[in-house]
């Protein structure tokens, strides 16, 4: 029994530690996923026990059967599982349209041909966790973009065919066959306008105008969706490198990509600091969409210019390398000489060499955790200007 405690016990933390892993997100799809399914299985159903699963004769046999609200319900069931997609990449063009999908699923359930009290409680209950966790959903992506304009699509074509089928008796000539219907909404939702069939009805005047006007609304819409995310990236670099420049000032430029640039990057951020980060091109970073990154090679003088170096308060060289930062150093000291500069030593054995370049500060992450570790294990005493002192190079007495 003790053996078999600790192997369940083990079992337990393993699930937990994965079920801890997996973000809400894929949670939410998965869930969306299953709304989509529950509203999706009744029509099903119905459409199997339909003279024995057998096949409908005509179009008006299907909508008799069904129901005319059946095909609604189906189209967001459809794009339920289509969103799911893009919840689990965090778009959030794809958290808004699941909002909608969710309020017209929650309308169906109570008011459609297939009523279910227990799907508007899971609807509504879904619809509150999704707009609880809204803070999560902050990406544009392509990828969900595409999603939405084709379920966008989808919905209006099936929403045309099929109304055109209902009405087919209405138009001149009349419409009852799928083929004609598809003709006659593509025409009609691209404005084309033939005139080769005409609603002869009220009622069918209606329609024809709704899906001339959705037509024009989600063309528009989805182009803008698809569009937005390949030109908004593009238009923010241009910004950042060539608006934003003009208006740094006093800031803190940070050259590199480690963890301690990061960490300064967090300590300076929350201090409410300007922040000016420069990335060598194809190099991947953890800073925010939302943070001032300039992108090129840190130790070329039109990289430096674009982060605003000749205002800035501070430069530090936080590179992975030690000869990389080393010629940062230099191209700063070329470029803007009154500007003070920090440089990191990742190899003590280089220490000396970085203290050649004159550099303000130099930091040395090594250095101060070995003389901490030694000091603290000789009990001897450990205050602010001794830390000062190993973290950075400040016997000239420069401060920042």
């Amino acid at each position: 029994m003790g053996k078999l405690g600790n192997s369940l016990k083990v079992l337990g933390n393993r699930i937990e530690r994965t079920v801890h892993a997996l973000a809400p997100h894929w949670y939410l799809g998965a869930l969306l996923l299953v709304n989509g399914l529950m509203l999706l299985q009744p029509v099903l159903e119905r459409a199997h026990q339909h003279q024995g699963g057998g096949l409908f004769s005509n179009w008006l046999d299907v909508f008799s059967s069904l129901g005319l609200l059946a095909f609604p319900q189906i189209v967001i069931a459809a794009g339920l599982i289509w969103m799911s997609i893009g919840i689990v990449l965090r778009a959030r063009v794809a958290w808004v349209f699941s909002l909608l999908l969710l309020i017209g699923a929650g309308v169906i359930s109570l008011w459609g041909d297939y009523r279910n009290v227990t799907i508007f409680g899971y609807t509504l209950a879904l619809a509150l966790v999704l707009v609880y966790y809204w803070r999560r959903f902050d990406r544009t992506s392509l990828a969900a973009s595409s999603l939405f304009a084709i379920l966008s699509v989808a919905s209006l074509v099936v929403y045309a065919v099929f109304g055109s089928l209902y009405l087919g008796a209405d138009f001149s000539p009349p419409i009852h066959d799928i083929g004609t219907a598809f003709y006659f909404s593509i025409v009609s939702m691209s404005t084309v306008g033939y005139g080769d069939i005409v609603p002869h009805s009220q009622t069918a005047r209606f329609f024809t105008a709704s899906i001339i006007v959705l037509g024009i609304t989600v063309f528009a819409t989805s182009i803008g969706a698809v569009i937005g995310p390949l030109v908004g990236g593009n238009l923010k670099r241009i910004v950042r490198g060539g608006i934003s420049s003009v208006t740094r000032k006093n800031h803190y430029v940070i050259v590199g990509t480690s963890s301690i640039a990061y960490s300064v990057y967090q300590g300076l951020k929350k201090r409410g600091c300007a922040l000016t980060m420069i990335v060598a091109p194809n190099v991947e970073h953890n800073y925010p969409e939302n943070a001032d990154v300039v992108i090129g090679d840190p130790s070329d003088s039109q990289t430096l210019h674009r982060a605003g170096i000749a205002t800035a308060r501070v430069a530090l060289a936080l590179r992975n390398e030690d000869a990389e930062n080393a010629f940062v150093i230099l191209a700063i000291k070329e470029e803007a000489p009154q500007v003070k500069t920090v440089a990191l030593v990742n190899d003590s054995k280089n220490l000396q060499r970085i203290k050649r370049l004159q550099s303000d500060m130099v930091f040395s992450p090594q250095l101060l955790a070995g003389e901490l570790l030694a000091r603290t294990l000789n009990q001897e005493t450990i205050d602010s200007d001794l830390i000062a002192s190993l973290l950075f190079d400040s016997h000239n007495g420069v401060g920042l």
